[in-house]
């Protein structure tokens, strides 16, 4: 839990904060499955976090939910709809396709991309199951808190990759415990996103193949110069940063290093805190101002 206030120039400084350890029963992060087996214990885990952070009177969240709870792609649409009613027709089968359920079982948010190099419309959804999100939703409002952000955690990180006029392409590999999340950011924008289910020791490897993928369709855009990759932001330690830069380095022939709070901006002033610990809720915080 965070509160920032806004810096000199692009600054952020951390203002408020605090962790909690919840009990590894109490959150199953699952699309398919609820999540949380005891509402009223998180309830109260929240409360004691809000006190620890100095944030009891606080009434207007913003939520980075975890990473397996929702689920996002970017869909790209072969011909232009004839009127708006085919194009939710289309949206309808290209959202059940891609997530297995109904849009009926489903709580979407979706927003309109700028045509890519073919000129295709695309829009970024991001899909929760409602049943799931009405769990979290009735925790908040059960403190008498109103949530008017909820996000996956990977939104929040991202961002620090697309906050003040970001240009260029940038790489946001967020691993959690089933996988990690890796978006392309072109700008502001997202252009590639994969969220990949795997074991841990195969987690370079499919590093190595979105690279490839990454890397083909960039050369592919005819009206794109340049170095592939100007960014890297490497969060949680299912893909330890030092070894992420590695692979991206040698797969795109390019050098960087993984991006630090401080290349970004935020100004941490205690070691108790990590910046992998609070990434997706101060990038959220960002959007306040």
């Amino acid at each position: 839990m965070v509160q920032l206030e806004s810096g000199r120039g692009n600054a952020c400084n951390l203002r408020r904060a605090a962790t909690i350890s919840l009990g590894q029963s109490l959150i199953a992060p699952s699309f398919q499955e609820l999540n949380v087996a005891n509402q009223t214990e998180l309830a109260l885990a929240l409360k004691e976090l809000a006190s620890g952070a100095g944030l009891m009177r606080q009434k207007r969240w913003s939520v980075a939910l975890p990473e397996a709870t929702t689920r996002t792609v970017i869909l790209s649409l072969e011909t232009q709809p004839g009127s708006a009613g085919e194009l939710e027709e289309i949206l309808t089968w290209k959202v059940e396709r891609s997530f297995g359920l109904p849009v009926d079982e489903l709580t979407l948010s979706r927003e309109r991309l700028p045509a890519g190099a073919q000129e295709k419309e695309r829009y970024v959804v991001i899909a929760a199951r409602t049943n799931v999100l009405e769990q979290y939703e009735s925790v908040f409002e059960s403190l008498g808190w109103r949530a008017g952000l909820i996000l996956p955690r990977h939104m929040g990180e991202g961002e620090w990759l697309t906050r003040n006029g970001a240009v260029g392409d940038s790489l946001l590999l967020s691993s959690f415990g089933e996988g990690f999340t890796a978006v392309v950011f072109r700008g502001k924008q997202p252009l590639i996103m994969r969220t990949i289910a795997c074991e841990p020791q195969e987690r370079e490897d499919e590093l190595y193949r979105l690279l490839l993928f990454y890397r083909d369709r960039r050369l592919a855009d005819s009206d794109e110069s340049g170095q592939l990759l100007s960014r890297l932001l490497v969060i949680g330690d299912g893909l330890p940063a030092r070894r992420a830069s590695e692979i991206v380095n040698e797969t795109l022939s390019i050098s960087l290093r993984p991006l630090a709070a401080d290349d970004l901006g935020l100004r941490i002033p205690t070691a108790d805190l990590t910046f992998d610990t609070i990434a997706a809720p101060s990038g959220l915080a960002t959007l306040s101002w």
